[in-house]
């Protein structure tokens, strides 16, 4: 670990021959400050104890400071993936997977009940104010637990069986949440992609907030910024996960400079981040990033023409020949990485479809699996992914310390007899002269399939299928739309069945929550309705009432009571056996490649990875703010 007295060391040694020279130490790109003196130094703008990194222990380059990194978002909202690439957590995952502490210089867990988190003394927000146990209790005390400004209540990682922690400031650097019963998804949930919020900057954020401010001076700030209630102001002003607020100080590696709208977007280094490299150079490398904004259907042909340094988002597997064109043209490399989905495209037959026959039919197992066994998955390798995948149900990767062969195998084999006797078991044994099956009410047997029309992909794979569907008797139509009316009408029980992708953290260990595996969130489009009634606490939605969906939700109830490490993995391999035995989803193929095109002048960027939203935040185990460019 490097100290402030390390750093100023450093810059105490900076003349001798051979060492690092002072100047190196300090960006270019702050130097207009540090001239006007509106920025301390680099020692005092560290904390005592930063996060210090050795680079070339970790196979990387030790960088040099500055430049501009141009990438490409498909909506103003995209701007939070500066939020996940940026990836400062007070715990975050390593690129093993392996959780450490980032933002906190230590953490200590008891029993999985009481978790005791030491702050970096020094540690600053981005406007220079001191990270102090103060931002904890504020987001807890009068944040969390203001009726007002959480309506929806407290995020579930804040529950341990139905009831909330215990806050404590120790000492002044030092806080503590206890809970009575254990608590195993704290840590994972501080390290998601979109992470739980613990902390928030109190002195900035207290003007907006009823208790503390004057309600003459609340009221013109309300008028102001165009705010109903002082609620939607705050939570406006205080929105972290998407940062539209310029003024919201942060502990990222880079801050928001426009205010929405725009067509761009511009994160300048933050000058106070928390880590350093081996040389005494903080973090990050590079000085800007710049987000344009663009239509999602021509960010590949956007990026394949050199307008991004830096893309994952918004291209995909059929841009692999026109992106790998494009390093004939500019100074660009295309890496292929490994996606973490338990599938790529899966097909959700939606067990909360308001059409009441459906709903008994895709109830019943056998009606799943049928349709399981009647997709031939060697054929969508073949022509939709050039052979690269593997054919597999939607589970876990081997990649995963819970990979078992029988998971992926389950209902995959291509067996169109078995589903044909499957269906005709299930009470759909008479056929009308087009050879389709006839429902219980007497209308054919049409599926509509439908999907956010984001990949063509989806539609490749659609097509096909419906040739393998047609031969036991069912239609198969394909209906797009706009991925916000997608889920909303998913959620209002309108769509029968809906292709996207599978599980989403498809490298689980066993001391992550195997939430997914259970209906708990309302996006989950195969029980919708399920999953609103979990998050809602009851509220909303609708009660599970099928056999093996309760018994995946024991299950989860009891993972999260558990303390043991052998026990969660036994509760996933029972929870990964029922899933894909009841084929839940109906996976098509896994261990896809992901493209990243990266310009060639920037360094530290892994030539292969893995690519997803959780737990790999995309870009962010991997520390962009290591990220560099050099000479093309």
């Amino acid at each position: 670990m490097i100290s402030r007295r390390t750093v100023l060391g450093l810059m105490a040694s900076a003349f001798l021959p051979g060492t690092v020279r002072a100047g190196d130490l300090e960006p270019e790109f702050l130097q207009p400050q540090l001239k006007a003196r509106a920025l301390p130094a680099l020692a005092e703008r560290l904390p005592k104890s930063p996060r210090a990194l050795n680079l070339a222990a970790m196979g990387r380059q030790p960088g040099q400071y500055g430049g501009t990194l141009r990438t490409i978002i498909g909506s103003q909202k995209d701007i939070r993936m500066m939020t996940i690439y940026g990836y400062a957590r007070l715990v975050g995952y390593d690129e093993k997977l392996n959780l450490q502490p980032d933002i906190l210089e230590s953490y200590d867990v008891a029993d999985d009940r009481v978790f005791t988190f030491k702050i970096r003394e020094g540690h600053k927000w981005s406007d220079g104010s001191l990270l102090t146990p103060e931002d904890f209790r504020y987001c807890w005390e009068d944040v969390w637990l203001n009726d007002e400004l959480s309506q929806g209540g407290l995020a579930p990682a804040l529950l341990a069986d139905g009831k909330p922690p215990r806050f404590e400031i120790v000492d002044p650097l030092t806080v503590r949440y206890s809970w009575d019963a254990p608590n195993p998804d704290f840590l994972p949930k501080l390290a998601a992609a979109s992470p739980l919020s613990l902390v928030l900057p109190a002195t900035y954020l207290k003007q907006f907030h009823k208790k503390y401010q004057d309600p003459f001076r609340l009221a013109g700030l309300m008028k102001e910024n165009r705010a109903k209630k002082w609620t939607l102001l705050h939570i406006r002003m205080s929105r972290q996960y998407r940062p539209e607020n310029p003024e919201l100080p942060t502990l990222d590696p880079w801050r928001n400079r426009t205010k929405p709208p725009a067509e761009q977007f511009v994160f300048e280094r933050n000058p106070f981040f928390h880590r350093m490299d081996e040389n005494g150079r903080q973090l990050p490398y590079i000085d800007r990033i710049v987000m344009n904004v663009s239509s999602s259907a021509i960010i590949s042909a956007k990026t394949g023409a050199g307008e991004s340094d830096l893309q994952g988002m918004g291209i995909d597997f059929s841009d692999y020949s026109f992106l790998k064109d494009a390093e004939k043209r500019y100074p660009v490399k295309l890496h292929l990485w490994k996606r973490i989905q338990g599938s790529r495209l899966a097909l959700l037959p939606n067990l909360n479809c308001a059409d009441q026959v459906w709903r008994g039919l895709l109830r019943d197992v056998r009606v799943r699996r049928a349709l399981s066994l009647a997709v031939d998955r060697r054929e969508i390798n073949l022509a939709v992914f050039y052979g690269l995948a593997q054919e597999s149900a939607d589970t876990v990767l081997p990649e995963s310390p819970l990979y078992r062969p029988e998971f992926a195998k389950a209902w995959v084999a291509h067996d169109p007899d078995q589903a044909n006797a499957l269906l005709d078991e299930a009470g759909l044994q008479t056929r009308d002269d087009d050879g389709l099956r006839i429902l219980p009410d007497g209308r054919p047997a049409q599926v509509i399939v439908e999907t956010a029309g984001e990949s063509t992909l989806e539609t490749d794979a659609l097509e096909l299928i419906t040739d393998h569907w047609r031969k036991i008797g069912i239609a198969l139509f394909i209906r797009t739309s706009q991925r916000d009316i997608f889920r909303s009408r998913a959620l209002g029980g309108q769509i029968m069945m809906s292709m996207w992708s599978g599980i989403d953290n498809g490298v689980p260990t066993a001391d992550m929550n195997p939430y997914q595996l259970a209906p708990t969130i309302d996006d989950q489009l195969q029980w919708p309705l399920w999953g609103a009634h979990y998050l809602s606490h009851g509220k909303v939605g609708e009660a599970p009432d099928l056999p093996p969906v309760i018994e995946l939700m024991a299950l989860l109830k009891r993972w999260n009571a558990s303390t043991e490490a052998t026990e969660r993995a036994e509760i996933w391999n029972s929870m990964l056996s029922i899933y894909t035995d009841q084929v839940f989803s109906i996976g098509t193929v896994n261990g896809t490649h992901q493209p990243v095109l990266a310009s060639s002048r920037l360094r530290n960027v892994p030539d292969k990875a893995l690519y997803g939203y959780d737990p790999t935040a995309y870009f962010g185990v991997y520390m962009p703010d290591t990220f560099w460019l050099g000479e093309s």
